[in-house]
């Protein structure tokens, strides 16, 4: 389970009676149980496992590019010690307290029964495959470390930025496997590789502290979207299962922070920002989709956007932002086929490209005109506040 709630629910204190917060805590953690059937027919078999967690060596925090200071784990007993005041055997003790998901099991489409159309998945296809992360479920585990297709994943997500981000979680022909510190920085996720104990800043993929410090992983495409969206868009898809084979019980069922970006958007953050670093163009809680092409990043804020698109270049990389409101969610693409540049309008609820009439869905997928069945390519992008 998540304990961060304990701190969100300090933020609405002031709103809350000690007996109201006493019965969202019941029952944010009460316990229900789903018979599930293991689907492993597409996700490679992890060839790691729970055990080899307690082998992985301690951090050296003698090489860092941020102040270690600045680094601050959550103790969930309502206190945080910075990483330079933190014991050994403190960062061990917490050292995935907030559960990572190994060796995840999946459904088929069946197994997002349980959710709402509105309820948030983070995305990923690869190849003919699509697989859904509900962030109901994400909001408990946070990480998801995997291998699908030959490609090693880290599905990653920090509920208190909302973050979604796929990363590649290989490293000069290494395989990474990442764990959660239990730290923040910047009140975002900080993540720790099992193989070297280096932390990990999970907006941005880079390393922060430890003997990979600078090291960046390489960030894929996924977009964080309703999951009645995606299921339109990939019929087949298959879900992360509620039955991870955990020790403990979880409930998916309830979303604890379902509220908390009205916190945020009134600049009250559970743990320590740097608040010189935001901006006034944007409010802290305005979702944006961050496009990385050609070396390059560029923020697009979907409330800007709405239901629409933007036709951009990206480090020299043509690229388009599809944006809907219903989420919102956006999702990028390379808008050029076959070596053709396209232009996008949006019209009609779909997306249709000035050069050949053709109409496209939110999927990149060319549903009607010439080029039919024309799927455009996915330019890696993260969402987060």
């Amino acid at each position: 389970m998540n304990f961060r709630v304990q701190r969100l629910l300090d933020i609405f204190r002031c709103k809350q009676s000690a007996l109201a917060a006493a019965l969202v805590i019941a029952i944010a953690f009460a316990i229900y149980i789903f018979p599930v059937v293991k689907d492993s027919s597409s996700a490679d078999k992890m060839k790691f496992t729970l055990e080899d967690t307690g082998t992985s060596p301690p951090v050296d925090k003698s090489i860092r590019s941020v102040r270690i200071s600045d680094i601050v784990f959550d103790t969930f007993d309502g206190g945080s010690v910075p990483l330079s005041r933190a014991s050994d055997s403190l960062i061990s003790r917490l050292r995935d307290a907030i559960r990572p998901i190994y060796e995840p099991v999946y459904e088929g489409p069946e197994g997002g029964a349980w959710l709402a159309a509105k309820d948030f998945v983070i995305g990923y296809a690869s190849k003919d495959e699509a697989f859904a992360y509900p962030v109901k479920m994400l909001n408990s585990h946070e990480l998801v470390n995997d291998k699908i297709n030959g490609i090693s994943l880290l599905i990653s997500y920090c509920p208190l930025c909302d973050s979604g981000i796929v990363y590649d979680r290989s490293l000069n022909g290494r395989d990474l496997v990442f764990g959660n510190t239990s730290a923040l920085y910047q009140n975002d996720l900080v993540m720790f590789d099992h193989q070297t104990g280096s932390y990990w800043f999970q907006v941005s993929g880079e390393a922060i502290v430890g003997t990979l410090t600078g090291s960046k992983l390489k960030l894929l495409p996924s977009v964080t979207i309703p999951w009645g969206q995606w299921k339109k868009l990939y019929p087949g898809t298959r879900v992360l299962s509620q039955n991870q084979n955990l020790p403990g019980h979880y409930n998916y069922d309830r979303d604890p922070f379902r509220n908390y970006s009205r916190s945020v958007a009134a600049m009250r953050f559970p743990f320590p920002v740097d608040t010189d670093k935001i901006g006034k163009a944007l409010g802290p809680a305005d979702i944006v989709v961050t496009v990385h092409a050609g070396n390059k990043e560029k923020v697009y804020p979907l409330s800007h956007i709405g239901n629409g698109v933007v036709n951009d270049n990206v480090g020299g990389v043509p690229v388009a932002v599809f944006s809907r409101t219903d989420g919102p969610a956006g999702n990028t693409f390379l808008r050029t086929v076959d070596g053709r540049k396209l232009t996008f309008l949006f019209e009609a609820k779909l997306f249709k490209d000035k050069e050949t009439g053709t109409s496209w869905d939110f999927n990149g997928k060319a549903i009607s005109g010439p080029l039919k069945g024309t799927r455009l390519q996915a330019v890696a992008s993260r969402r987060a506040f």
